[in-house]
């Protein structure tokens, strides 16, 4: 826990930023009969029965200190998806940064998963840009990710029927309320 706080703590140089990572998941249901059109006074009335449509992984990345946040959505949560999310940050969200990168300690969240991905040149050149810190077991609320996703989830992860949706406006969505809110990440330390 130590080692997260003093990630937290620490100043940072104009070429280094601070990501933190975590995930989530979303079932996604279907109607299986019509909702009931609403009346004066009162809301959309839907049945309790549904059908199954799948299930989404959300992958959120923030960066606290820039005011950035960026969901990725994919149909699986396996090695070669959190090896192309760490691809993706390194290369197009911060491709001239160092990256001290917060998360929790996953089975696919390791350095061996971008080899079992990717070529070795291009497992270390992506590596290298990374300084892996890990939230301890039973800590993970210490990853300010898992905080974006609870903030972010009524808005963007509200839709309940067809996959077609499948989320795809979750980052337009969270860049309209991190815009209207002015939302940056300021950490606060108390003795």
């Amino acid at each position: 826990m130590e080692d997260i706080l003093a990630v937290y703590q620490r100043t940072y140089s104009e070429d280094e930023v601070l990501v933190c990572m975590d995930e989530t998941s979303k079932q996604h249901v279907k109607e299986t009969r019509p909702p009931l059109s609403p009346r004066a006074g009162s809301s959309e009335k839907y049945d309790y029965e549904y059908e199954r449509n799948g299930v989404s992984n959300l992958f959120m990345l923030s960066a606290p200190l820039e005011g950035w946040r960026h969901v990725k959505v994919t149909d699986r949560h396996t090695k070669q998806d959190w090896a192309q999310l760490i691809k993706e940050l390194v290369d197009d969200h911060f491709p001239k940064k160092k990256i001290i990168l917060v998360m929790d300690n996953l089975n696919t969240h390791k350095l061996g998963s971008l080899y079992a991905t990717f070529e070795p040149e291009e497992a270390r050149r992506i590596s290298e840009r990374l300084e892996i810190h890990y939230t301890p077991k039973h800590g993970s609320w210490l990853d300010m990710a898992e905080i974006e996703i609870r903030r972010a989830k009524p808005a963007v992860f509200k839709p309940k029927n067809s996959r077609s949706r499948k989320l795809a406006f979750g980052n337009s969505v969270m860049g309209r309320i991190t815009k209207s809110r002015g939302y940056l990440c300021k950490l606060a330390f108390y003795n």
